[in-house]
């Protein structure tokens, strides 16, 4: 889909702001409220917006610790990796995984409470996925930045 500066400006802006009404919307961008309506429609019918979601505090739910976890499999079969990833997608304390190039198989970002309940995660759900030889876990001190998409993307100049 070819997304012109009106699209990407909407985009910037629930972006920064999911929950943006129309008008508000139509407050930032030159267009009307009905048109707002009708490109954020044709954006989410093309896949271009997969959806919303409320950013939540981890902390506040008591996820203090957040642990980046690479893994390497013993293969890189096809069946492997199809079993690891279905096993992985399955893993309630991962919230996301890459495949990756070069030396590691996977990335994982894990969260816990603490300590003790990574290493709970670590020896009832991590060290269970299928082909795993070597975990190596790092305990993210502070997250200093987190964006869905890079400003770059949402400010530079189409066409």
């Amino acid at each position: 889909m070819e997304l012109d500066a009106l699209d990407m400006a909407i985009l910037a802006a629930l972006s920064q702001n999911g929950r943006l009404s129309q008008v508000e919307l139509a407050e930032r961008v030159p267009l009307s409220a009905t048109a707002i309506a009708r490109r954020i429609r044709a954006l989410e019918e093309k896949g271009v917006i997969e959806g919303y979601q409320a950013r939540v505090s981890r902390p506040a739910l008591g996820l203090n610790m957040t642990v980046l976890v690479q893994i390497s499999l013993k293969s890189q079969s096809e069946d492997l990796l199809a079993a690891f990833e279905k096993a992985v997608t399955a893993a309630p304390s991962v919230v996301s995984c890459h495949l990756m190039s070069g030396e590691d198989d996977y990335v994982l970002t894990v969260l816990a409470r603490d300590l003790a309940d990574y290493e709970r995660i670590h020896r009832h759900e991590l060290a269970r996925l299928p082909g795993v030889t070597r975990l190596r876990s790092s305990f993210a001190l502070r997250e200093v930045k987190a964006r869905t998409l890079p400003e770059t993307i949402l400010t530079r100049p189409r066409g």
